[in-house]
């Protein structure tokens, strides 16, 4: 198993990245919010995940271990595949599909595309014992705490811009995302991703 990759970051693009380790380019799938942490040209360190098929091997990166670790518990549910699970993290953080499996809100995990009422019945019927508690309602100041509006604003709207989306729509979805990161809630991942959901309601 491949656990970790470190290396410098050679490309991205909308859905991968390619990180250079011992000379050998990697490709790695990542969520959006994963993505707009690497910079090109720059070190970085990724946790990993090997998904082997017959005719393929994908690697999949994360964040951190918990996002790689709560990404493989998500496949052990039925109909629940690598690039599922991986949208999943897209729309939710890890502690959020915890919350909402464990409160058994599905309207929350048919939120993200391919889900519909009766998948989120079984994912929360299957995974009910399997994801762990949330870390808690209070933040957790590693993940949770928010960066001064001159930090995360350049960083959604680059995130966004490198996803694709054009200078005006990331201004806009940057905007509409601003209350939650005067509340204190959110870093800069919760709120790429609260954008992201804005910008495909648009």
């Amino acid at each position: 198993m491949i656990a970790s990759l470190s290396g410098r970051v050679a490309a991205r693009s909308a859905g991968s990245a390619v990180i250079e380790v011992g000379g050998v380019g990697m490709t790695v799938q990542c969520t959006p919010a994963t993505l707009s942490r690497l910079r090109v040209g720059e070190p970085a360190t990724v946790a990993t995940s090997l998904v082997v098929r017959e005719d393929s091997l994908t690697l999949y990166g994360f964040a951190d271990a918990d996002e790689r670790d709560v990404f493989e518990r998500l496949q052990t549910a039925g109909g629940v595949g690598p690039r599922l699970a991986l949208a999943m993290l897209a729309v939710h953080s890890p502690d959020a599909l915890r919350r909402a499996v464990a409160t058994e809100d599905t309207g929350a995990l048919t939120r993200v595309p391919g889900i519909g009422k009766k998948g989120a019945q079984r994912i929360v019927l299957e995974l009910r014992d399997k994801l762990g508690p949330a870390a808690g309602d209070q933040p957790d100041p590693a993940r949770e705490a928010a960066p001064a509006p001159a930090a995360w604003r350049p960083q959604v709207v680059s995130g966004l811009v490198n996803l694709g989306w054009s200078g005006r729509d990331a201004e806009r979805a940057a905007d509409a995302v601003a209350a939650e990161a005067e509340s204190g809630t959110a870093d800069v991942a919760v709120l790429l991703r609260s954008a992201l959901r804005k910008l495909s309601r648009a």
